[in-house]
């Protein structure tokens, strides 16, 4: 081995030092530069010359590598820092030569070491996005390396990090470049030196430079096999099973299991796993997940390996085999220690349960015969792995009971397990008493259906709420459940200021808006400080907080954003920019409709110059020429306000874009990286032209994005097509480049898709599908392409293999669709399944129907639970039928028992939702069986299905029940609307003398008579002009300008912009201009002094039209044709 060289250049990668001669490819030289040798052929460049391309007179490509390399060193200084750029542009069209690698190091070793990393940085920035030519990214790193060494400070993380990530970037995107070392001789002792630098400053390295990094050191151990993987039981400095810690560090992280197995074999591995000092390091990283499941394999697949020396980490990634077969004692040790030590023992969402770690908890408990009291108080979280045919059958009722305090602590019930549960203590006799026994089921409240609480006593509910150990279980509860624990509150409680001091805060969003009006109460503040409230539930209250608050800064974000303009027009300009000061302050969430508003009140004395004092989303609605700084400033904080205030290719959004672009003056379509990050978010809208012509620029900016017009997602197609990106071409891409291009997944074609390895594919799918904003279907699609093109059905007719027998193994699999192609192998192996792992599946379902199976694999299932379930879907089952719904037919529904509102809502709250026909079906067939539209119903239905309804069913609803829910029949026909506007008027009518009327009614006004709206106009309401053109269209023509001035108060200036369109243009024509004027908002369109207009109004079918107007507008008839008649005469 060679001496060592001085300082941390040596860790780094030794390209300093005076070694052997290079193996491999001559890009790679660490050889000392003898000058004169090498410039005695050139001919150096004067400093007029390079004074020339300094200043931009001449190109850089007019001189060579060599002739830079030879000149002096004092004037290489005094070329720009975009250089490097430019002349990196002019060497990388043509091939290197043979002395390109000497003349690197020659040239950069003549480059000051601030300006040459300033120029790298400029450089970094250039070609971020675009990839690098390898054999010209060895010839500068082979210099630039050289160079990095003789930095002083070079051994200090922060010096460098800094030429890490400022310098070199670019250049070590391809893992190639670590070939350098092998060819420099670099030994395994030089490189662990190497690696332990490297691994100081990886927490300062972003994920995309440490997967480079990574992708680097596995090249360099894995270039000519495992043998050359850096370990030798022979040699002693070799020899350490440490090896984990020594070679790959932190860098760990990002290794799959394919990585691991290339670094040694089974035996070898398993000794590396073992290793404490690997194991205290990994206990520390966050592996990919099937790493994570690997590494524990390792370490537990030798014989009698004792669990109980498992560090805490390992537990959460045992196999089920680990467990299956542990003594009493040694499973509740187990036990205890999973809740303590996994994510899913510490109450995340249900959602969040990896199938595995659940087959792990049942098969812990298939080592437990005896379920007594004290065992199921020391499963901890380890009781989610209960089945329910195991609690209906194998757990007496007192056993339950005696540990239900330990159940009821349980994080993560699945509703049929937490059903089981209650069910099987109900009808044994167990009662819900008093708030104690509500409160003592915990978590296992879930299970209640909605009939049984609403059997209990108000008094019941209002005691256990009020219990800290009850309340803190209410969140995770379904909407209908929480909704009756609010109105069986509000039954016993007379006030609204009571209602929200008692309700715990996990309950406060239910509370419906009619309760939630204070009217002559006055309210409290702190009290309502306190909760979370939907924007809806603030609305209701806002005006009432405002006058009893004098300062606005001790209200709540939750409070401020239930702004609304009726209520801010009753305070004081000055009040009102104070208020509109504390919103942005407390970065209030504000909607569209309630910005416009907060636009009008500030401009109304002008445009202000302080608009960086109120809220963000104010500039949404703004131009560059209305804000006192630059527009580029303008821009920046467009960008960081809320873009989904617009609605996509809105008006506005568009003109946004278009000011933008022409504020960074931007003559074509190309956009660089400086351009698209000024443009933020506003980059989602940019056409296909400039998506292409960007190159992968926008990528990374794109993947942000929330979805694409089509024309969008062509572009990025051919952008990601080409390979001209940092991501390469698809044939090339990893499992790590899959995951980096995130929400552009759903855009790759089958064309696309076909490119990609399947080894990448799958690595994705087992270590970050579960975690990627990917959709089943979507998922489903990149399964597919691991399926063979062709297949022989004869395959299935055989029966079901021995090896693709339905286990819990591979119930637990994520990947089990891949298994079973064609389908008809699915369907043999569903008809062999033995009755353990049924009821395996059974439990599980709604684990496994979330796995990515193509539609002919889910019609199997269909098939499979219908023979199961001939007469009808348990509820369970009906809430996860969200992936089998495109199998559905309403015939199919119409015969289901959806015998209760819980099953109804259980259907139709399924993700994604039945389409109209199917919950049409479902909602006819629930009102055949005697079923009532009661609150819990109808919260179901909500606006999603609320037009589904008849008149019949609509008048079959209680007004009482419509209090309680939140509808929006907007969409609807008239008819419904005119039969919902007068239930929600008789619903709310003891309200109607209050300012929250509006708020409660708002909804519903598109079934408003006239007679109303005229009433409605004398509130101050401030009506939304988008609300105003929606109302029924007989009731808006009969009302005058001094109604609509009513109505719209703030607002009525934007009528003019509707002017042209119906239905403002045929009620302006019905109204004369002269009174139009008086309202001084620039409408015109209406009659003239001395004309009479005989245009009639074009009212809808009779039948939605009241009969009194029409029969006044045919009994002035004969006298409007007289006074035509006389008007014609005297012209």
């Amino acid at each position: 081995m060679p001496p060592l060289c001085p300082g941390l250049g040596f860790l780094l990668l030794l390209l300093g030092c005076q070694g052997a001669a290079a193996a491999g490819t001559e890009l790679c030289s660490s050889s000392a530069v003898n000058e004169s040798a090498l410039c005695a052929s050139v001919q150096s460049p004067s400093r007029e010359q390079l004074l020339e391309v300094a200043r931009g007179r001449r190109s850089p490509c007019s001189l060579s590598f060599g002739q830079l390399a030879c000149a002096q060193g004092a004037w290489l200084q005094d070329l720009q820092d975009d250089f490097l750029t430019s002349f990196y542009s002019c060497l990388a069209s043509k091939p290197s030569t043979a002395l390109d690698p000497e003349y690197s190091i020659l040239f950069f070793s003549k480059y000051d070491a601030r300006k040459l990393l300033a120029s790298l940085t400029v450089f970094s920035q250039q070609f971020s996005q675009v990839p690098l030519s390898l054999e010209w990214s060895l010839v500068f790193l082979n210099g630039l390396w050289e160079r990095m060494l003789q930095v002083p400070g070079i051994e200090t993380p922060p010096v460098l990090l800094q030429w890490l990530q400022g310098g070199l970037g670019p250049f070590l995107v391809n893992p190639e470049v670590f070939g350098c070392l092998l060819a420099k001789n670099v030994s395994c002792e030089e490189f662990q030196l190497l690696v332990a630098a490297l691994d100081g400053i990886y927490s300062q390295l972003s994920v995309e430079e440490q997967r480079n990094l990574y992708s680097g050191i596995k090249h360099f151990l894995t270039q000519h096999g495992p043998s050359q993987s850096c370990h030798s039981q022979a040699i002693p400095s070799l020899n350490s099973t440490a090896w984990f810690r020594n070679f790959l560090g932190s860098f760990l992280e990002h290794a799959t299991v394919e990585d691991l197995q290339l670094f040694g074999d089974e035996a070898t591995l398993q000794r590396f796993a073992r290793d404490p000092v690997n194991m205290e390091m990994v206990g520390n990283l966050t592996l990919l997940r099937e790493t994570a499941l690997y590494y524990t394999q390792l370490l537990t697949s030798a014989p009698a390996f004792p669990l109980s020396s498992l560090p805490d980490r390992f537990l959460c990634h045992l196999s089920p085999g680990a467990v299956a077969h542990l003594s009493r004692e040694e499973a509740l040790g187990v036990a205890r220690r999973l809740g303590r030590s996994c994510p899913w023992g510490r109450g995340v969402p249900r959602a969040s349960l990896a199938p595995r770690e659940l087959q792990v908890a049942a098969s812990l408990l298939r080592s437990l015969e005896d379920l007594s009291p004290a065992v199921l108080r020391a499963l901890g979280q380890a009781a989610l792995g209960l089945s329910v045919s195991r609690i209906q059958e194998s757990i007496p009722e007192e056993q339950l009971e005696a540990a239900l305090p330990a159940l009821g602590t349980v994080q993560g019930w699945r509703a049929e397990q937490a059903r089981a549960v209650l069910n099987k203590l109900l009808l044994s006799g167990y009662q819900l008493r008093d708030g104690q026994s509500l409160a003592e089921l915990g978590t296992l409240v879930a299970g209640l259906n909605s009939s049984t609480l609403r059997s209990l006593s108000p008094e019941v509910v209002l005691e256990a709420i009020q219990l800290p150990g009850f309340a803190q279980h209410v969140d995770t509860l379904p909407s209908a459940l929480k909704r009756i624990l609010v109105e069986k509150v509000s039954s016993r409680v007379g006030h609204p200021s009571e209602l929200v001091r008692l309700i715990p805060s996990a309950l406060a969003s239910s509370i419906p808006k009619s309760l939630l009006v204070f009217g002559e109460e006055k309210p409290n503040v702190q009290d309502l400080n306190d909760k979370p409230w939907t924007r809806e539930q603030a609305a209701m209250f806002f005006s009432d907080v405002v006058k009893a608050e004098p300062d606005f800064n001790r209200l709540s974000q939750s409070v401020l954003q239930g702004f609304t303009c009726a209520a801010a027009s009753a305070v004081g300009a000055e009040r009102f920019q104070e208020l509109a000061r504390v919103m942005r302050k407390k970065k209030v969430r504000l909607g569209q409709d309630q910005l416009s508003c907060l636009l009008k009140m500030l401009t109304l004395h002008g445009i202000p110059q302080d608009w960086d004092s109120y809220p963000q989303d104010l500039l949404l609605f703004l131009s560059p020429s209305d804000y006192a700084g630059n527009c580029s400033q303008f821009f920046i904080n467009v960008g960081k306000a809320n873009g989904d205030v617009l609605p996509r290719e809105s008006p506005q959004r568009q003109q946004l874009l278009l000011e933008a672009l022409e504020c960074l003056r931007i003559p074509g379509t190309q956009i660089n990286k400086g351009s698209a990050e000024l443009l933020g978010w506003l980059v989602c809208d940019l056409g296909g032209e400039y998506i292409r012509s960007s190159g992968g620029t926008l990528l990374k900016d794109l993947s942000q994005c929330g979805s694409f017009l089509p024309e969008q997602e062509e572009a990025i197609r051919d952008v990601l097509s080409s390979g001209n990106t940092t991501f390469g071409p698809p044939a090339a891409w990893s499992a790590f480049t899959l995951s980096e291009l995130g929400r552009l997944l759903p855009v790759l074609d089958p064309s696309i898709l076909q490119q990609i390895p399947k080894k990448a594919l799958t690595t994705w799918l087992r270590n970050f599908a579960w975690d990627s904003p990917l959709s089943r279907e979507e998922l489903a699609t990149i399964v597919g392409e691991l399926l063979p093109r062709r297949h022989k059905r004869a395959e299935a007719s055989a029966g079901c293999p021995a090896d693709l027998e339905i286990t819990e193994e591979v119930l637990s699999d994520d990947l089990m669709p891949a298994f079973y192609i064609p389908p008809e192998l699915l369907r043999a192996c569903l008809q062999n399944i033995s009755q353990e792992n049924h009821l395996f599946l059974e439990n599980h379902l709604s684990q496994v129907l979330t796995y990515p199976f193509s539609i002919p694999q889910l019609a199997v299932l269909k098939e499979y639970l219908h023979e199961r379930y001939p007469h009808g879907y348990p509820q369970h089952v009906l809430a996860e039928m969200g992936p089998l719904l495109g199998l559905l037919s309403p015939e199919e529904i119409s015969t289901w028992k959806l015998s209760s509102a819980d099953a109804l809502a259980a259907f139709l709250k399924t993700d994604p939702q039945p389409s109209d026909p199917l919950a049409s079906a479902a909602i006819k067939r629930y009102l055949e069986l005697g079923n009532a539209l009661n609150a819990t119903a109808l919260d179901a239905i909500g606006t999603r299905y609320v037009c589904l309804l008849n008149a019949t069913e609509l008048e079959a609803i209680d007004p009482a029940s419509l209090r309680l829910v939140s509808l929006d029949p907007s969409a609807c026909s008239q008819e419904t609307k005119n039969l919902l506007y007068q239930k929600a008027k008789e619903a709310f009518s003891e309200q109607q003398h209050l300012p929250a009327y509006y708020e409660l009614i708002l909804p519903y006004l598109g079934g408003a008579p006239a007679a109303d709206l005229k009433a409605l106009s004398k509130a101050d309401v401030n009506m939304n002009v988008s609300t105003f053109v929606t109302l029924r269209r007989d009731s808006l023509m009969l009302l005058s300008p001094g109604d609509v001035q009513g109505l719209l108060g703030a607002r009525l200036p934007e009528l003019a912009r509707w002017q042209s369109r119906a239905p403002v243009r045929d009620w302006l024509a019905l109204q004369r201009q002269a009174e139009l004027e008086r309202l001084h908002a620039g409408l015109t369109g209406g009659v003239q002094e001395g004309y009479i207009n005989l245009a009639t109004p074009r009212f809808p079918a009779m039948s939605s039209a009241p009969l009194g107007s029409v029969a006044r507008v045919l009994h002035l008839l004969p006298a409007l044709l007289l006074s035509f008649s006389m008007v014609s005469m005297l012209s």
